[in-house]
């Protein structure tokens, strides 16, 4: 929560009265994602006059603020920065409403940002509400930016929260992992495996806000690693009231984590993901199954229907027939262009299926539980080692990975995924689709796509020599199924065929496509 909007409103006035009346003397670079902003109230030769630090680290892996009480400036690769602010007073210090900026303002209408929101943090210049410069070019979108626009309110109300169906999360984007695993916690302890009441939820959202207005703040393990919260989150290790202070020795247990408790932490992170997700897999699945043996199943109806065709009405949209297995009335649906002997044929097409569906899903549970034991004694082993030279081994030997994003020059176009040595493409949006499809895709590749829906196309690079493994067919039509409208199916089918068999006739839309010959497999649609 270091650079969270609850955490940047409460700096911003401790850090006002440390820099009101001095100036910006300096501003320089000593590393493509540091800067060191030098403020003062004079500069000798040699030395500054009551000099202020602010070191700020803006990392995509991790950015935040250090106020050391010296800094020692390297004579080479050393470059000045912003040197038009050079001079300039500073008229104070202020945050942004829910949302994760700092800024400090200078005489002449100058404001400089500390941009922590977004995918990569940046420092911006603002000259009244325009940015002027910035500290890492190569984030054009942050030119466009507004100071006026920074400041984002949001309705927080009582009936706002009524309205988004008790979310607290899209009330509160500003709450972050940490406030969100504390409120996940009270919503346990308060309703166990209840259904949660809204207004109960509300009332302790209330006092999760009065708690993140206290002037608390705990150094924290939290997720393998060293955190600053507002609340006693995780394992507490040290509690502060002030919070230059708390950043700084945050910044410091960060900073001085050693190879191993990182290492182990980055490891233990991975599996701690995968086991959620397997879990949820599990649950979700064992569920269907369960209501499989619960639900009329389509045999059933079919075996009604074909045991009662003298009774059923021609071209009817259902009919109430007397369900046999059960001794009770049983309403069934039917479609009114087809004879009720063919709508009895579609009930027994459909149990054929589920049969087949029921089949698949207990392989993959078992395939589940099986990874699930596994994840948990990778789990356990990895959390005994010791040494470096132990764990480093250990994961060669027993990768925490399943699978990886693949690099390569079409990375940002592209979501990717490798799985077995292959590489898997996933379009982004319909016109994506076509540019992966038509310019990035060649005959021998393999295409896939949900079936009857939209969603995204999917390629499977050819390997010369190689056939495509069925694992990999499999892994590229989860993706496919899961980038689709038919995510929340439980079956899902997927077309699969060599890209030579895709076309794209002049005037289909963005996206569309013509397939010429398919193969289809059924598959449990599965993200990332």
């Amino acid at each position: 929560m270091h650079t969270n909007y609850y955490f940047l409103r409460r700096l911003a006035p401790a850090l006002a009265p440390n820099l009101m009346g001095l100036k910006l003397m300096e501003c320089f670079s000593q590393d493509r994602d540091e800067l060191v902003l030098v403020f003062a109230q004079a500069k000798g030769k040699i030395n500054f006059y009551r000099p202020f630090y602010i070191k700020a680290t803006l990392r995509p892996d991790f950015s935040g603020l250090f106020f050391p009480e010296t800094v020692q400036r390297a004579r080479t690769n050393s470059v000045d920065l912003f040197e038009e602010l050079y001079d300039r007073e500073v008229t104070g210090a202020r945050s942004f409403l829910n949302e994760r900026c700092l800024g400090i303002t200078l005489e002449g209408g100058f404001t400089v940002v500390f941009k922590f929101f977004g995918n990569r943090p940046n420092l911006l210049v603002f000259s009244e509400d325009e940015v002027t410069d910035v500290f890492n070019n190569k984030l054009v979108g942050d030119n466009n930016l507004r100071l006026s626009g920074l400041d984002r309110p949001l309705d927080q109300s009582r009936e706002a929260f009524e309205r988004s169906s008790f979310d607290h999360r899209r009330l509160f984007p500003t709450f972050g992992k940490e406030v969100n695993a504390w409120l996940d916690g009270r919503f346990t302890d308060a309703f166990g495996a209840e259904e949660p009441d809204g207004m109960r939820k509300w009332e302790i959202i209330q006092d999760t806000l009065r708690l993140l207005d206290e002037p608390r703040y705990y150094l924290t393990t939290f997720q393998h690693k060293p955190t600053l919260a507002l609340i006693p989150v995780g394992e507490v290790r040290q509690e502060f009231t002030e919070p230059l202070e708390a950043s700084n020795r945050f910044f410091s247990a960060f900073m001085g984590q050693n190879t191993l408790d990182r290492e182990k932490g980055d490891a233990l992170r991975l599996l701690e993901k995968r086991l959620k997700r397997t879990r949820a897999y599990i649950e979700t699945n064992l569920q269907r199954l369960i209501d499989f043996d619960t639900e009329v199943r389509n045999e059933e109806i079919a075996n009604i229907l074909m045991a009662n065709l003298h009774r059923i009405p021609e071209r009817a949209e259902s009919v109430e027939l007397e369900d046999f297995y059960r001794n009770k009335p049983i309403r069934i649906k039917l479609k009114t262009d087809l004879s009720p002997q063919k709508n009895a044929e579609g009930y027994y097409r459909k149990a054929k299926n589920e049969k087949i569906e029921t089949t698949i899903l207990q392989e993959q549970l078992d395939a589940r539980e099986r990874e699930l034991e596994q994840l948990s004694k990778q789990t356990e082993e990895i959390r005994a080692i010791e040494s470096l030279r132990e764990l480093r081994k250990y994961l060669k030997a027993h990768p925490v990975k399943d699978e990886k994003v693949a690099q390569s020059d079409s990375a940002p176009l592209f979501k990717q995924v490798t799985h077995e040595g292959f590489v898997i493409l996933v379009g982004r949006n319909a016109k994506n689709n076509d540019l992966l499809t038509q310019q990035y895709a060649y005959k021998d590749d393999l295409w896939l796509h949900a079936r009857d829906v939209a969603g995204s196309h999917v390629i499977i690079k050819y390997q010369a020599g190689k056939k495509f493994p069925k694992p990999v067919i499999e892994r590229a039509a989860e993706l496919a199924a899961w980038y689709s409208k038919r995510r929340t199916d439980t079956l899902c089918p997927v077309i699969v065929t060599p890209k030579k068999f895709v076309r794209k006739p002049k005037g289909l839309a963005e996206g569309q496509v013509v397939v010429e010959k398919e193969e289809v497999v059924m598959v449990v649609p599965r993200g990332e």
